[in-house]
């Protein structure tokens, strides 16, 4: 199986890339994991609604530019469906043995996603309805991915 996080903007603070090293590192026995950044879009304090769309527009097409066809993508969003760490292990299991080997979870920037990259993911997940930075969403993702391949080996970890 590969796992690959889409993010938007650079991760600078050095505690969430220390999180999430280590969380990588982790996942290197089970699985190839990456994390790609891509530019988020420059843009002024207040924006209109369209210079909004446009922003979210241009990193759309960023995010889509690294996505495979052959991958399945998950989508962070509010509105996604809400699981269960359980869930959620039993979920990637069963994508991988139905021939899905190449999962991407993408993490929009400030403003969110475009619906162009809705409608390519195959599934939309929501860590619930907080508002989360997304440099610290990164970092709890990664860490659901390792906790859901350990329930999946019965670790004591889960607990």
């Amino acid at each position: 199986m590969n796992i690959k996080i889409i993010g938007v903007g650079k991760l600078k603070e050095k505690y969430f890339k220390d999180g999430i090293a280590e969380y990588a590192k982790r996942l290197g026995r089970f699985t190839k994991f990456q994390i790609v950044e891509v530019p988020d879009e420059k843009a002024p304090e207040s924006l209109s609604s369209s210079e909004m769309e446009t922003v979210k527009q241009k990193e759309g097409e960023r995010i889509l530019s690294k996505i495979k066809d052959k991958e399945y993508v998950f989508a962070l969003a509010i509105e996604g469906k809400e699981r269960s760490s359980e869930e959620f292990s039993k979920e990637l299991t069963q994508l991988a043995t139905y021939g899905h080997s190449d999962i991407t979870f993408v993490i929009g920037g400030s403003l969110g996603l475009d619906a162009a990259v809705m409608k390519r993911s195959n599934a939309q997940i929501s860590f619930g309805r907080f508002t989360l930075p997304h440099q610290l969403m990164r970092l709890v993702l990664t860490e659901q991915i390792y906790r859901a391949f350990m329930i999946n080996e019965g670790s004591p970890y889960h607990k």
